[in-house]
């Protein structure tokens, strides 16, 4: 299986019996931005969770949520903001965009207020790192060592479909947990040779999580250290305070709020037929017979590709696929929330 296989069919699998916001692909590093991207990460729910779902259904940006904008007296955009005026200006223009800000015209000015403050909303994120296959780890410890070191998630998993030994795991941190994915049908020995706690069950995806190691927490309301370039007997390194850890952290789960794990598309091809059979509908490849990534793999060089019908969109035969209005339907999710904006009137002029 693909690795990008198994993280759709493990989001799946997670996003209908755990409780969270869950996305994939998002950036963990700090001072190299970019440096670490965390395969899948769940945002757990906080006490003002559902203030943030009525506040919009994308992600807020940061520049906005540290400007010095409150929900009382507008204030002129310029003077809100402690940063490069062209970051400025992109955090106004999509902050009132998205339903955050909203701003009105004084003397030919552009003043800014919040609709309202900015929830207390998250409460633990867990970064989870797919490898299905252990044989070919690539860079896997030196990315976990990052992960425990700079501990900006407060828990991290490494998911794998490989029978476990006791040299996988002394050669990843003590405080990084481990998953044991089964799939129902396929072998079936039920576990590892140093034993694990008990699973979450089997799903309708046929899927079963087998609990090889817990994760232990991670000091993230401490300083972390994030290695930045490693030579011969030298490793350089940054030191990440708490303030910027904390700063990271309200984007990584702004990010996952915004985008979630269903950033895929479906390739104009015949073989490919939407299949939602493990909870979520995800691009399954008749020819190749498993879930594909339409951006790598699928395109005319492929020996199975027969293109779609111009009217595939019509047809029973290729049914539309809205993955939003499907996020919306299964998850905590909103697509298209109240908000809170006071006033409505008058305000499209500055779009």
């Amino acid at each position: 299986m693909s690795e990008f296989a198994f993280e759709l069919e493990l989001c799946a699998h997670l996003e209908s019996r755990r409780e969270g916001i869950f996305a994939r692909q998002l950036g963990a590093s700090v001072a190299d931005p970019g440096g670490r991207i965390l395969d899948v990460v769940c945002v757990e729910p906080g006490p003002a969770f559902d203030d943030r779902v009525a506040l919009s259904s994308a992600a807020v940006p940061d520049a906005a949520i540290e400007a010095d904008v409150g929900t009382g007296r507008a204030r002129y955009w310029k003077d809100a903001f402690d940063c490069h005026p062209d970051r400025a200006r992109r955090a106004v223009d999509r902050a009132c965009e998205i339903g955050f800000f909203e701003r009105e015209r004084r003397k030919g000015r552009e003043y800014v207020r919040q609709v309202a403050r900015y929830p207390d909303w998250y409460n633990r994120i867990v970064g989870i790192e797919n490898k299905p296959d252990l044989g070919r780890p690539g860079d896997l410890e030196a990315q976990l060592r990052t992960d425990v070191s700079l501990a900006v998630v407060d828990e991290i998993v490494l998911a794998t479909e490989s029978y476990v030994t006791r040299a996988h795991l002394n050669r990843i941190p003590e405080a990084v947990g481990v998953w044991r994915v089964h799939r129902e049908g396929a072998g079936g020995d039920g576990g590892s040779d140093v034993g694990g706690n008990e699973g979450d069950g089997v799903g309708g995806d046929g899927l079963e999580i087998e609990v090889i190691r817990e994760s232990e927490p991670l000091a993230v309301e401490d300083s972390g250290i994030e290695p930045l370039e490693f030579h011969p007997g030298r490793t350089d390194i940054a030191v990440v305070s708490p303030d910027a850890k904390t700063r990271k952290r309200r984007r990584i789960a702004e990010r996952a709020y915004g985008k979630g794990w269903r950033t895929y598309d479906f390739p104009a091809c015949e073989a490919c037929r939407p299949d939602d059979s493990s909870g979520a509908t995800l691009p399954y490849c008749a020819w190749k017979e498993r879930v594909v990534n339409a951006g790598s793999e699928c395109g005319t060089s492929c020996e199975g590709y027969e293109p779609a019908a111009e009217s595939c969109s019509e047809t029973e035969s290729s049914p539309v696929v809205d993955l939003e209005a499907e996020r919306d339907r299964r998850t905590p999710w909103v697509a298209d929330p109240d908000g809170k904006r006071r006033q409505q009137s008058g305000l499209d002029q500055f779009g």
